[in-house]
């Protein structure tokens, strides 16, 4: 959504009419759930996906309809089992797609989308309420910063959660969505692994801090995708970063000493993820040590390792790979929540 912000900014400031595409509400096996979303301009799809297919396609021709009327609305699509056969995709069900005209220049768009970039540079914890019975008005909403650039309705903070919601009251119609979480990746080594991990993390949006004691790999050229990359010290990790309920911790450094030290960290943390690189030998031998420090199975038992899902993953890349759709799945499960 950062980049979507970017586009949006860019091409209103040359004056380019848009129209924002957001699934608002989804049922069956449709390809993308509420949440997704695209821009359109005069030559067709700008960025961002609806989850491509047949919705995609008429949304898309729906949305030069928009640009020629100047005026925002929704569509519902109900794909039946020969629709999706004739239209040759693999998924059906029910979508409800919002279409949100922004004329060039807008000037409230255009401060929304500069100040989201500055809270999404601060790491807030940020949503994207879009009033859809007053022609999609935008505003984004964060614990510190509030709405901006205009106060809904106090009973709109109701629907600030991990997973998008809708409501309907007193005849204002308001959607929401999670586009930041002030969640990290912090990564305890800077090797091969890693070196693969941090970018594919970054690509699908997680926000990765990459750490070693050795400053040839603590180097920020070796990860340029990453928020930050700091050269640390694995005995005292709290003097460094400062690890809460919303953060991942991904254990790789170079032995096994320095992982069981790193873990014993991780576990006096309320991090909501946290995963070892290693064989299951070295697991139970860790385990062992952890346990003769006085930490309970039940603690230990927050310990995912081998880190990855099961993919017979082998190289460095694959590795990455395998872990990378383990959080994606970690992920996904809090938000349904």
């Amino acid at each position: 959504m950062r980049d979507m912000f970017r586009t949006m900014a860019e091409k209103l400031s040359a004056g380019e009419d848009i129209v924002l595409v957001s699934v608002v509400a989804s049922s069956g096996a449709t390809p993308r759930g509420a949440g997704a979303r695209m821009l359109v301009g005069r030559e067709g799809r700008i960025c961002g996906t609806i989850g491509g297919g047949a919705v995609e396609y008429r949304s898309e021709h729906i949305a030069a309809e928009v640009l020629e009327e100047k005026k925002s609305g929704s569509h519902d699509f109900s794909l039946t089992k020969n629709d999706v056969q004739n239209l040759g995709m693999i998924c059906g069900g029910d979508v409800k797609v919002y279409f949100r005209y922004i004329p060039g220049g807008d000037s409230e768009t255009l401060e929304l989308a500069a100040e989201a970039e500055r809270r999404f540079a601060e790491g807030h914890d940020m949503w994207l309420l879009s009033e859809i019975s007053d022609g999609g008005r935008l505003s984004i909403y964060s614990a510190g910063g509030g709405f901006f650039p205009y106060e809904p309705p106090e009973w709109t903070k109701e629907l600030m959660s991990r997973k998008p919601k809708s409501a309907n009251r007193d005849g204002r119609e308001f959607y929401a969505e999670q586009i930041n979480s002030s969640g990290r990746v912090y990564v305890f080594g800077c090797g091969h692994v890693a070196q693969e991990l941090v970018p594919v993390l970054a690509h699908v949006g997680f926000r990765c801090v990459a750490m070693d004691d050795r400053p040839e790999f603590a180097s920020a050229e070796l990860f340029p995708s990453a928020e930050e990359v700091l050269l640390i010290d694995f005995e005292r990790v709290a003097d460094y970063v400062d690890i809460g309920p919303e953060d991942y911790v991904c254990i790789m450094t170079r032995g096994h000493a320095f992982d069981t030290v790193v873990q014993a960290q991780a576990l006096r943390t309320p991090a909501c993820y946290i995963g070892v690189i290693g064989s299951r030998h070295k697991a139970a031998g860790v385990r062992a040590v952890l346990k003769g420090q006085g930490f309970t199975d039940e603690q230990l038992d927050r310990i995912v390792t081998p880190i990855g899902l099961e993919i017979k993953a082998e190289t460095p890349a694959e590795i990455a790979i395998s872990i990378a759709g383990q959080l994606i799945l970690h992920r996904a499960e809090r938000n349904a929540m």
